[in-house]
């Protein structure tokens, strides 16, 4: 039982930090101003040339300039005083292994502004980092376009620059390309020129002062379709030739986020043009990046092709959208001083998005229930003891590369909606818009936006509030209990810690914002500080704890109040419904409740309940399922059982899209099915292999509504033939983004054998560059010890496939999924060898997954083993 220490810790205050204390990895000797920047890619020999002049200021004495450059070939450096005069030459020397350039000039430089110059040559990448080439298939052949890549601190494989976020700057860019392609920058073109050779000379308007991440370059065989925004921004699209008009969604998205954003912000976008570039590919970390003015994005999160794309597509394809739009404020026009504060972009554009999508596309979330699931998955990873506070400290590249995690994004966003709830959005806005107003154009910490909030928020110990969920880690867990008193319910709750694998842990304290819930529908709130008592009117009626599901935490109600709500479920909003179902299951997983309650709730949900309470079921029960890998005739059972409460719903939905089915109902359906194929139902599986056999005969007999379902399916339960059918269908096709999803589907087989041939396969040039990492990773779903122990046995060549600052990442996520005990002991000796130490977090958060996993399966199964017998 969890207790409440008489003095528990409380997270430390936090201040704006003075210039001097932002983490730098540069001596803090000088500071850029401009960049003017020329470079003339090679793409047949993947290199390119660069020459740069910087406009610095040299803040006190010093001989060097330190800059940051990884992978660049210096020709020659030189500087001069800013107002003319001889040029000083530079010895150059480059620090491979902390990514920097050295320029010495022999002679101590007096304060003052200055221009360093000089050539050098990079390299173009494979991988989404820095300057880097895809390749794809179209029907007149393979083509090569180029894009860059540069957060978090990749930059510096593009230009010698300063190239952390606090050292903002304006940049001019220039670009020597093949005249028959397109070229795209942050800004619209200022001047191009012919300079021989089938090439031109363009060159691109001064960008804002912004973060070096923030720049962009973009070149191919490209087509650009246009609208004229609200304030006369030009909202643009740019996807391969002949597919613009699969970005028509995106463009028209685009066009009503911007105008959204520009009221609730009160700031217009700044700049004259808003590009979203479509491009080829993949990355196994990111499929969009919100580059001011150009944001990138692949094919697969931006392009709507008829033929394969349904609901869920449009969803994210307007998530993303809004996401990124998000960043243009919270992100580019301010950005955090450094990675500590990372939260302040990714939370912000998560919840920014969240917001939007609900409040422009309402009929996406009927019941108001996507905030809930955002926050509950937050927690699985911030249950674990190996997590992180939403502020975190960021002392290299790799951790900063690490730090693009479900913590910065997911806790992120839902500590802002409770926040939020708490404050109200009114003064939540203004909070907003004081702090977008007074920091524009430069950095800030998480506390800056704090201060502007707590003026906005008339008390409510905001500051408080803010700090102990953000400071901190951890999931609050709040213990309630009711009894009727003189006609009235008194609700006492106790705060305690969810935990998942330190259940003994001292529980942290939170200041925490409650809604509560009576029969009447009237919410009353409190600030639960350790202990609080709410009054409801009246007796009889379920209580909800965490009303609206907006306050980040967990609720364990005591069995008589618990068995109330089970009751009453019926009479409850879905929203909350589903909160109750979703903090049942959790519990239940690491026994602070019985499997029985999850699972009796799970079995009387009518089959005429929200789509989102069955999504949920759905999930339930397939993660039981997977507690019974390796035991076939016990996971036969359950699966027995699973399949009869799962089939009803499905067959009242059918296999067929029906005019009028909600978004909701259509990702049920294609969830259903999914979770009915992976539990091995024969009729599933029979007329998913039936419709694929049309399908192979006719493309067009497949719904796009139902193509992934149906081949997802048929790829996870293939054979041999039909492995090698799917295989010839991708070397076929001439569409990049539906040849990935092909060589994608080759990797999710169930066979071992199979899953063989795809982990081979991923290793060779046959299914693209950006593919081969995300491969291994789908056969490491299914088969994690499979996929972890070949990547670590091909280690050389698996190495080229991922970005080096994420290695240390990929490597132990591909072993995660496993329940042995033996992988986490693998997990930990990669680590120990080829991790460096500050950069083992992700490391440690697979070995402890696992190793929960373990011990909570042998808890669960046997409680659930007795209330399958007697349910059978």
């Amino acid at each position: 039982m969890l207790s409440i220490p008489a003095h528990p810790p409380r997270p430390p205050s936090a201040h704006a930090p003075a210039a001097s204390e932002v983490t730098t990895q540069l001596p803090r000797t000088a500071r850029p101003s401009h960049y003017s920047i020329e470079v003339t890619p090679h793409a047949d020999r993947m290199t390119f040339d660069g020459k740069v002049r910087i406009d610095l200021d040299v803040l006190v004495p010093t001989d060097t300039l330190v800059l940051q450059a990884a992978n660049l070939e210096f020709a020659n450096g030189t500087l001069a005083a800013a107002g003319g005069g001889r040029p000083l030459p530079a010895e150059v020397s480059v620090d491979a292994e902390n990514q920097t350039a050295s320029f010495a000039f022999g002679t101590p430089l007096a304060p003052g502004r200055y221009v360093l110059s000089t050539d050098y040559r990079g390299v173009i990448n494979t991988q989404a980092n820095g300057l880097f080439a895809l390749d794809y298939a179209t029907p007149e052949g393979q083509k090569r376009a180029l894009y860059t890549q540069f957060e978090n601190s990749d930059a510096r494989r593009f230009v010698p620059s300063w190239d952390e976020p606090d050292f903002k700057a304006t940049f001019d860019l220039g670009v020597v390309a093949p005249a028959a392609q397109m070229v795209v920058s942050n800004m619209p073109v200022a001047s191009e020129e012919e300079v021989g050779d089938g090439r031109r000379r363009v060159v691109f308007q001064t960008t804002p002062k912004m973060s070096t991440y923030l720049l962009f370059l973009g070149l191919g065989d490209f087509e650009r379709a246009t609208l004229q925004g609200e304030g006369g921004t030009e909202i643009g699209v740019i996807a391969q030739r002949g597919k613009v008009d699969q970005a028509r969604f995106a463009l028209e998205a685009s066009d009503d986020v911007l105008r959204e954003f520009n009221e609730y912000f009160g700031v217009p976008y700044p700049l004259p043009k808003l590009d979203n570039i479509a491009a080829p590919g993949r990355s196994q970390f990111f499929s969009a990046m919100e580059n001011w003015g150009a944001i990138f994005t692949f094919e697969h999160t931006l392009l709507l092709d008829p033929a394969i794309s349904g609901v869920s597509d449009r969803q994210r394809v307007f998530g993303t959208a809004a996401h990124e739009i998000a960043h243009q404020w919270f992100g580019n026009l301010v950005t955090m001083a450094w990675w500590d504060d990372l939260w302040l972009n990714e939370g912000f554009a998560t919840w920014m998005a969240g917001r939007t999508t609900r409040k422009l596309h309402p009929e996406w979330d009927i019941d108001g229930t996507r905030a809930a699931y955002t926050s509950r998955a937050a927690m699985g990873r911030d249950a674990y003891a190996t997590t992180h506070p939403v502020v975190q400290h960021v002392a290299t590249v790799e951790q900063a590369s690490q730090a693009f995690d479900g913590i910065t994004y997911g806790k992120g966003a839902a500590v802002i909606s409770m926040l939020e709830d708490h404050v109200g959005a009114e003064a939540w806005r203004e909070g907003v818009r004081s702090y977008i107003g007074k920091h524009a154009y430069g950095n800030a910490v998480t506390d800056a936006l704090w201060a502007e909030m707590d003026k906005a928020a008339s008390g409510k110990q905001f500051m408080q509030v803010a700090h102990d969920f953000t400071l901190q880690p951890g999931v609050p867990l709040l213990r309630a209990s009711a009894r009727c008193e003189g006609g009235r319910t008194r609700v006492a709750l106790e705060q305690g810690e969810y935990s998942i694998d330190n259940p003994g842990k001292a529980p942290l304290r939170w200041r925490v914002p409650v809604a509560v819930r009576g029969g009447d529908g009237a919410v009353v709130r409190a600030l639960v500080d350790g202990k609080a008592r709410v009054e409801l009117p009246g007796c009889g009626a379920p209580v909800v704890v965490n009303a609206g599901q907006k306050g980040y935490f967990r609720t364990l109600y005591a069995p008589a109040q618990f068995k109330a709500l089970v009751a009453g479920f019926d009479t409850l909003p879905a929203v909350d419904q589903l909160g109750v179902m979703l903090d049942t299951s959790a519990l239940a997983a690491v026994g602070l409740q019985p499997e029985a309650d999850l699972l009796d709730l799970a079995a009387r949900l009518p089959l005429e309940a929200s789509p989102d309470l069955w999504l949920a079921v759905a999930g339930t029960l397939d993660d039981i399922d997977r507690l019974y890998d390796g035991d076939a005739q016990a996971q036969a059972a359950w699966r027995a059982y699973a399949i009869s409460r799962l089939s009803p719903r499905f067959e009242s939905l059918g296999w067929d899209g029906r005019d009028g089915d909600s978004a909701t109902t259509r990702q049920l359906r294609a969830r259903l099915l999914g979770v009915l194929g992976r539990l091995g139902d024969p009729q599933v599986i029979a007329e998913a292999r039936r419709r694929f056999a049309a399908f192979q005969a006719d493309p067009a007999s497949l719904q796009a509504e139902q193509r992934r379902t149906v081949l997802d399916i048929v790829a996870r339960n293939a054979d041999a033939a039909t492995w090698d059918a799917l295989r010839a269908m991708a070397k076929k096709e001439t569409s990049s983004m539906v040849r990935d999803q092909y060589y994608a589907l080759l990797a999710t087989a169930g066979d071992e054998a199979l899953a063989r041939r795809a982990l081979a396969m991923a290793l060779t040039g046959e299914p693209g560059a950006t593919n081969g990492a995300a491969m291994i990773g789908a056969v490491s779903r299914e088969h994690p010890e499979l996929a972890f122990d070949f990547a670590v046995e091909h280690r050389g060549q698996v190495d080229a496939l991922v970005d080096s600052t994420s290695r240390a990442r990929y490597y132990p996520g591909l072993g995660a999924g496993s329940s042995k005990l033996e992988t986490a002991a693998k997990i930990q000796a990669f680590a120990e060898q080829h991790i460096a130490p500050t950069s083992r977090r992700d490391a440690q958060t697979a070995i402890a997954g696992i190793q929960t996993r373990a011990r909570l399966r042998e808890q669960r199964r046997p409680q659930i083993d007795a209330w399958l017998a007697q349910h059978r």
